[in-house]
């Protein structure tokens, strides 16, 4: 009988988050270990299943960076960085493409269908989905051309309104396309708040490898609950965020800017942990608000 009340108790406790976010987009970065981890990649794909069936809209943004390096290294291709930057010519775009759309978008896919038929691969050039740019790369004076790796030019979301509409949920591979129909490599990161911004979600999540952001790393107990854009953005400018967690930051800066009503740095190893930030009193991570 005790256990049966503490799960009333927790449902009842969730209520209020159902109702709030009934209708509601929110859009996940699905990154770090939580991807490499089979019993996470499980929790996550019933917890975004759960997000729709209590009424929201979700949608997932993915990587894979190391899967991608995995199969370069299968096939002799070198892998080469500057600053965090997979430098990407032809033979790695293909690669990239392969691994990312063929591969670890049809593995989310799967997962989520377990749960029921909800979700839709998709990657930025299914609809002109994603439109990119070259990105232009400065390495202190210099320029660097990272090959095929691009920016985010806009976001054409119709499709994604669609599958709302639906009520499927998507799932996206951080490839984008430019006018000319040449496919880029895009950061997911920069992938996520930009679909942000353009559905005008009401959340963006990020899932990494971290409790959230640190005044020190070093220093287990400075985690910060709450930032304000102008408190993040003088954190990015301070120099003080790692090469990891630095797009991620700056993606919820400018998202939040766009319309996006709050942005959340979370630890996607602990289980269940979008089920903790959304339908809990006490939530996780970091959030980062106008």
């Amino acid at each position: 009988m005790e256990k049966a009340r503490e799960k009333a108790r927790i449902l009842m406790e969730a209520l209020p988050y159902i109702k709030e976010y009934y209708g509601k987009t929110v859009v996940v970065k699905f990154g770090g270990s939580a991807m490499e981890d089979d019993s996470l990649k499980e929790k996550f794909a019933s917890d975004i299943v759960l997000m729709r069936y209590v009424g929201m809209n979700p949608v997932v943004v993915h990587g894979g960076g190391p899967e991608v390096t995995r199969y370069m290294e299968k096939l002799s291709l070198q892998v080469q960085f500057v600053d965090g930057h997979r430098v990407t010519d032809e033979a790695t775009m293909e690669v990239a493409k392969m691994v990312l759309v063929g591969k670890v978008n049809k593995e989310i896919v799967s997962l989520i269908n377990v749960h029921g038929t909800l979700a839709v691969g998709l990657s930025g050039e299914d609809g002109n989905l994603i439109m990119a740019r070259k990105r232009r790369h400065r390495k202190g004076q210099d320029e660097v051309d990272l090959g095929f790796v691009g920016d985010v030019e806009r976001v054409n979301p119709a499709i994604l309104l669609n599958l709302f509409r639906d009520e499927f949920i998507p799932v996206v591979a951080s490839i984008g396309v430019d006018e000319k129909g040449v496919s880029y490599n895009i950061n997911a990161d920069l992938v996520a708040g930009a679909l942000a911004a353009a559905l005008q979600a009401d959340k963006l999540i990020y899932l990494t490898d971290v409790d959230g952001i640190y005044r020190d790393l070093a220093d287990g107990g400075s985690l910060i609950p709450e930032l304000s854009v102008k408190e993040a953005e003088e954190l990015v400018e301070s120099g003080a965020l790692g090469s990891g967690m630095l797009p991620k930051v700056q993606s919820c800066v400018e998202a939040v800017k766009a319309g996006v009503r709050r942005a959340h740095i979370i630890n996607g190893t602990v289980d269940h942990a979008l089920l903790l930030e959304l339908y809990t009193d006490a939530g996780i991570g970091t959030m980062i608000r106008e």
